[in-house]
């Protein structure tokens, strides 16, 4: 048996162009053997080319491995050895640039030195299943993924707030695919059996509805007059300017009762009220309050659809000095911010709740898990601490109506 440097070094001076005597003569073991070796590498050895340009070939009709086997690791070693770049090796050995890359950069030795035989020892230790998981090796990761879940952050929320609250833990850190896979993939052991996961996708869809392409239609909403949408504020359409909102009712399974939500668009605050009825005057006179604990200089304007709960908006601007503006026709997109909040209310409630058997407590609970969940929009800032920060703008005066 020989030793895996007098393999490697013999491989590597045929490919780069020694003849199999001289690597008999310079390594010891037989041409025969070497030959072997070489083509166990993959290297096909063909009339005039010792001596000729170095090239990394392929076995004839050899079948490419889903995952590097060692004679691709022998074949990487030799390329290097001659000097070949990573794309000539990897177009030698039918695998991708960033596959050798990767492979050298993982498995180089002490001072960068590559040994393709501790490679692939390496590499199958590290492939062998089952392997223990991350989740199950910490508790204290496991419970603070299972504590973030239940108040319904998102995998790729938790991942991200793990590197801020833990840099450079080691212990601490996880990816969002991970948290995915034992959410709904796993077995035994997954999150499923601590934390009840009843659907992937918050809306439950499979796929995107389109939108259509049809222009839209009027739909006899006579108080949009005067408010379309086309005639807000340009400021409002680009978020800079904090102060602008948008809101909409999230209507009960009796068809009465309702959640009534605006959220600002800059720092998506959202603002939660559960009404018995929802009659306009009611509507506006909820939303009236709710504008008036609300400093005057964020709250400029407010986005809705064209639900005739808010036919009598023009009471609402009369009494706060904000003006309602309305949507587009089946264009709910114009007021996302609000739909994408509605739908994560709906996590907390789901459609059919009856909000008259649900307490202002509960609301105000939802509200305050909402506003307290780490945004990737915000930077990872929840949406209570860019709100605070226009708040302290305000008192010194650096916001202005």
């Amino acid at each position: 048996m020989y030793a895996n440097e007098v393999k490697a070094r013999a491989v590597s001076m045929v490919m780069a162009g020694a003849t199999l005597r001289q690597a008999e003569a310079a390594c010891g073991p037989s041409r025969q053997t070497i030959g072997r070796w070489v083509g166990a590498a993959g290297i096909e050895m063909r009339q005039g080319w010792i001596g000729g340009p170095v090239k990394v070939v392929r076995s004839a009709g050899a079948a490419r491995p889903g995952r590097l086997m060692l004679e691709q690791r022998l074949a990487i070693a030799a390329g290097v050895a001659a000097g070949l770049t990573h794309a000539e090796i990897a177009a030698g050995i039918g695998f991708s640039r960033p596959t050798v890359s990767r492979e050298l950069a993982r498995h180089a030795g002490p001072g960068g030195a590559y040994d393709p035989y501790a490679a692939h020892a390496e590499a199958s230790r590290d492939a062998r299943r089952p392997k223990p998981r991350k989740l199950d090796a910490s508790r204290r990761l496991r419970r603070y993924v299972l504590e973030r879940l239940a108040a319904r952050w998102s995998p790729e929320q938790i991942s991200a707030m793990l590197g801020e609250e833990f840099p450079g833990d080691e212990e601490m850190s996880l990816s969002a695919e991970s948290i995915y896979q034992a959410l709904y993939v796993q077995g035994k052991g997954s999150l499923r059996q601590e934390l009840k996961v009843e659907k992937a996708l918050r809306t439950g869809r499979t796929s995107r509805v389109p939108r259509s392409a049809l222009p839209p239609r009027g739909d006899g909403a006579s108080w949009v007059d005067g408010c379309e949408i086309s005639l807000r504020p340009a400021e409002a359409g680009d978020r800079a300017v904090p102060g602008h909102w948008e809101g909409d009712l999230v209507v009960g399974g009796d068809m009465s009762s309702c959640l009534v939500t605006l959220v600002e668009r800059s720092s998506r605050l959202v603002l939660v009220r559960r009404l018995d009825l929802h009659p306009t005057s009611l509507v506006t006179a909820e939303l009236a309050d709710m504008a008036s604990r609300v400093p005057e200089a964020l709250m400029r304007s407010v986005t809705w659809d064209r639900g005739c709960e808010m036919a009598g908006h023009a009471a609402f601007t009369e009494r706060t000095g904000v003006r309602v503006y309305f949507c587009d026709p089946h264009s709910p997109w114009q007021r996302g911010s609000n739909e994408n909040t509605n739908g994560l209310i709906r996590d907390f409630f789901p459609k059919g709740t009856r909000f008259c058997e649900v307490t202002d407590e509960e609301v105000a609970r939802v509200q305050h898990l909402l506003n307290t969940r780490p945004r990737k929009t915000l930077g990872w800032k929840t949406p209570q601490e860019a709100y605070s920060e226009y708040l302290r703008k305000v008192e010194e005066g650096a916001l202005t109506t």
